[in-house]
């Protein structure tokens, strides 16, 4: 039913477009697009720029505003985009440009659609600061989050254990994943750190198996869990690693088969081929931030073409997307935790569809 709503939208925005039936609906919709377009976040930048160009239709107009990633850039962005009188914003990257763009963004009620950042505060104190935040990009807490769900519910009957490496990354994960297994009564046969950038982990990996794990949890780095992966098969350990995103970082030492990772799915895996075909014929890979800003043009023009207040529409609406159907929260962010569980196969991580 939501999807046929939507839709159903869709067909209205463009069929009102094209009549000129209301002089309300025929007047050209401006959404505006921030991205770092210079600078060294530029190549990501241009990503959330094709993507944005790649869901433009008749009747709308994208005001493109390079918020350099900066205080300054952002303060700029918004600027430009209240001067150029646009109905919703699309974008950011950074959380200094971001902020530095709402408090002006707000005065000129235009909602803003972020793609991009992760801080929590963002959409936490929306409350307080009246900020009309929306975004589908996940909450850095969200891969925390998702992997005490997950794994807890996983490894409910098993001999578990969960180091890190001692790093603020590694140290909240691991923290993060045990406080969700006590709330669930269950108990870690082993907690320890170990020491990162070693060209063997066979220390920890012994300790382990002592142990009796089977299963382990490692807040680290890519290349420490690859090694300690391949330690523990040496040694015949009999373990199965786990750990967050970071294991989607090129390194040299692979990893073990088996290996599970909390991680975002690659568009590439959510999307249907039509899809990523219709992407590439118009000289588009849809990789990094193509998608998502392809995706916060789609509910731009939904929420223009649902007849309510904007942020009315982005607050209770159901969109669908290519990224897949997303609905806001009270606090603005996705309601939907969007990361999943995957198993290494070879150089691939494969979607483990029962979690």
């Amino acid at each position: 039913m939501n999807t046929m709503r939507s839709a159903a939208a869709r067909c209205l925005l463009a069929f009102v477009f094209a009549s000129g039936l209301s002089q309300a609906w025929a007047d050209e919709i401006v959404i505006g697009v921030a991205a770092p377009l210079s600078g060294p976040s530029a190549i990501l930048g241009e990503q959330i720029k094709a993507g944005a160009e790649a869901a433009f239709t008749a009747g709308i107009r994208l005001e493109i505003a390079d918020d350099a990633c900066t205080a300054e850039g952002g303060e700029s962005a918004a600027r430009q985009f209240v001067a150029a009188k646009t109905a919703i914003v699309i974008g950011f990257l950074c959380t200094e440009a971001i902020e530095a763009a709402l408090p002006i963004l707000k005065d000129a009620s235009i909602p803003v659609i972020d793609v991009g950042v992760r801080t929590d505060s963002l959409t936490d104190r929306r409350e307080k600061t009246g900020w009309p935040i929306y975004r589908i990009a996940p909450r850095s807490d969200a891969e925390r989050m998702a992997a005490g769900t997950i794994l807890t519910r996983l490894w409910r009957s098993e001999l578990f254990a969960i180091v890190d490496d001692g790093t603020i990354y590694g140290r909240e994960l691991a923290e993060s994943f045990r406080i969700a297994a006590e709330q669930l009564g269950l108990k870690p046969v082993f907690i320890d750190n170990f020491r990162p950038g070693l060209e063997n982990q066979v220390g920890i990996v012994g300790r382990l198996r002592r142990s009796g794990a089977t299963k382990v949890f490692v807040g680290g780095d890519r290349d420490d869990i690859a090694i300690m992966t391949q330690d523990a098969a040496r040694l015949n350990a009999g373990m199965i690693f786990a750990s967050g995103e970071n294991l989607r970082a090129p390194g040299d030492v692979p990893l073990a088969n088996g290996t599970l990772m909390i991680g975002l799915p690659e568009w590439s895996e959510v999307s249907d081929a039509g899809t990523l075909a219709a992407f590439r014929e118009k000289g588009i890979e849809p990789d990094g931030y193509t998608m998502p800003a392809y995706a916060a043009v789609e509910i731009a023009r939904e929420a223009v073409a649902s007849g309510k207040p904007i942020s009315e529409a982005l607050q209770n609406d159901e969109f669908a997307t290519v990224i897949g159907t997303i609905r806001f929260d009270e606090k603005g962010d996705v309601s939907q935790n969007p990361y999943r569980l995957f198993r290494v196969k070879g150089s691939n991580f494969i979607p483990v569809e029962r979690q």
